[in-house]
């Protein structure tokens, strides 16, 4: 008894840590003053100050934008390569492996500068497109790190067997394949939008004039403080992000 208590207690003290900070930021979002720290009332001022301010709808309109595109590019091409590597023989899959965890390990600084030097290098204008190709490159190692483990999960003889019962490797995949590791593709493509919107280091490498997502916002605004607005904005996709889990949640466990 005292053991389960002591062990409750830390996981709350755990998660303490770990969510004081959002409830605070949540709570101060609908503060009338403008400084965190000092509460003047509540008030949905700075929630309507938000959606009136064009920079930060602007940079919400590109973050939002290039995580879509950015995940579902993303895991297209992740699905396909974690698929190849998975039917290689062991010597070149542990080769490839080792080239795609290369990324994983980098410091986005180093991501960042390598990406913003080949589009200076191919003449490419630094803006939206360069932006959303240098999501999508640092995103597809970890689609298919979501994937693999699923197709390792596969009967060996599935694939064989669909095509011994006169499937072509297209319509194994589609209708045998995809359906078995199609949790490990959906997991891998909320990775992937996630990584997007979160971050910062690359997108500031390999953005243009004009074309901010709310990390580089952010950065900037920091100069001259925070303002309340960015604590409502993070409040809303906050609740957006606790929403989405719980939906796939509720959903994984009604298929159980």
């Amino acid at each position: 008894m005292v053991k389960k208590l002591s062990r409750n207690i830390y996981l709350f003290l755990v998660f303490l840590f770990l969510y004081l900070p959002i409830i605070f930021l949540m709570v101060f979002s609908f503060n009338e003053g403008k400084y965190s720290g000092n509460w003047k009332g509540f008030s949905l001022h700075w929630y309507v100050e938000l959606f009136q301010d064009r920079m930060i709808m602007s940079a919400l309109g590109y973050t939002v934008s290039i995580a879509i595109f950015a995940s579902i590019i993303s895991t297209i091409i992740g699905l396909f390569g974690a698929y190849s590597i998975f039917r290689m023989k062991s010597r070149p899959r542990q080769l490839l492996l080792t080239v795609n965890n290369i990324p994983l390990l980098n410091p986005d600084i180093v991501t960042g500068v390598s990406l913003m030097a080949l589009f200076v290098f191919l003449n490419m204008r630094l803006g939206y497109l360069t932006m959303l190709i240098a999501h999508i490159t640092f995103c597809i190692p970890y689609v298919i790190l979501s994937i693999l483990p699923k197709l390792r999960q596969l009967p060996k003889d599935i694939v064989d067997a669909a095509l011994d019962l006169g499937a072509t490797p297209t319509q194994a995949f589609y209708k045998v394949v995809l359906p078995e590791i199609l949790p490990g593709v959906i997991t891998g493509a909320l990775i992937a939008f996630t990584l997007s919107i979160d971050d910062f280091v690359i997108s500031f490498f390999t953005t243009g004039s004009g074309v901010n997502n709310l990390s580089i916002a952010i950065f900037s605004m920091a100069r001259r403080g925070i303002s309340p607005k960015i604590n409502a904005l993070s409040t809303i996709m906050f609740i957006v992000v606790m929403g989405l889990l719980l939906i796939i949640n509720m959903r994984e466990k009604k298929e159980d």
